[in-house]
């Protein structure tokens, strides 16, 4: 019995020396890989992992609006109709347009946020002591608020150049029209001897105040776009519900003259509804 213990105990103390073993060669194999490619070691990624990619590569190439066609394309196949393909198709072009008025939008607002760090920092370095030319380039270097007239108007500020023309050309860009103010601040500035740091600081606190006059508009007209969306997406309700109440309203919109008809006469009136709120919302905004 005691023998049998014995050999027992020494099995089981030789299985452990050798996991131990292993694990301390698997430990330095690791740190060998680790320090030959100064970082964590690679593991091969799961097939969930490589769909994930592929889908969000996809979904970079495919935009938004491609989603219309294929709503359309599983409503032509539940209606047996072509119909709802092709007004999908139509809405691709809309829908894309939407897209990039919204994309413009942010743009134009990034400039302009850019534009009011742009002043405060040229006001910043110009009471530091330094000439309003070396002002700009570290101003400039350090907000981006030129865009893309940046060389232009260092150029024309390093080599003495007509600045406020370089700043009159560069508020062209979509929403960096502050820098003529930043232009006039410069002319006065250097022609007749004027502070330059008290003209940015009004400067800026008059851009700020409109882009916080935006803001508060746009919170405003929040509450009336989100109507005009639930206004719109009513019809769709109205389709699930006659479809959870067995009346088949695909059948009767896309195979009966009369649903032809209601279906043209209030699409023409949803679009009319979507462009007039649309309106209304881009005039309150432009005021």
């Amino acid at each position: 019995m005691m023998g049998e213990l014995s050999t027992g105990a020494a099995g089981v103390c030789v299985a452990a020396a050798v996991w131990l073993l292993g694990e301390r060669h698997r430990g330095a194999r690791r740190a060998r890989l680790l320090l030959a490619g100064g970082g964590v070691v690679g593991t091969v990624p799961p097939r969930w992992g490589l769909a994930t990619a592929e889908l969000r590569r996809l979904r970079g190439r495919l935009r938004g609006e491609w989603c219309a066609l294929g709503i359309g394309l599983v409503l032509a196949l539940l209606g047996t109709s072509v119909i709802p393909a092709v007004a999908g198709a139509a809405g691709v072009p809309v829908l894309r347009r939407m897209r990039l008025a919204r994309a413009a939008r942010r743009a134009r607002e990034r400039r302009a946020d850019t534009v009011i760090a742009l002043c405060g920092a040229l006001a910043g370095e110009v009471r530091a002591g330094r000439q309003p030319g070396e002002a700009l380039l570290r101003a400039a270097r350090d907000s981006g608020g030129l865009g893309d007239a940046q060389a232009a108007v260092l150029a024309a500020a390093r080599f003495g150049g007509d600045v406020p023309g370089a700043f009159a050309a560069a508020a062209r860009q979509p929403g960096a029209e502050g820098l003529l103010g930043l232009g006039a601040c410069w002319r006065v500035a250097v022609d007749q001897g004027a502070g330059l740091a008290a003209g940015l600081d009004r400067l800026d606190a008059a851009l700020r105040a409109e882009r916080d006059q935006r803001a508060d508009l746009r919170a405003q007209l929040a509450g009336a776009r989100a109507t005009a969306v639930m206004l719109a997406a009513l019809p769709v309700l109205g389709l699930l519900l006659g479809t959870a109440m067995g009346a088949d309203p695909l059948r009767v919109l896309l195979h009966t003259g009369a649903g032809l008809g209601c279906l043209v006469i209030g699409g023409l009136f949803e679009a009319a509804g979507l462009w007039w709120a649309a309106r209304i919302v881009r005039g309150a905004e432009a005021a």
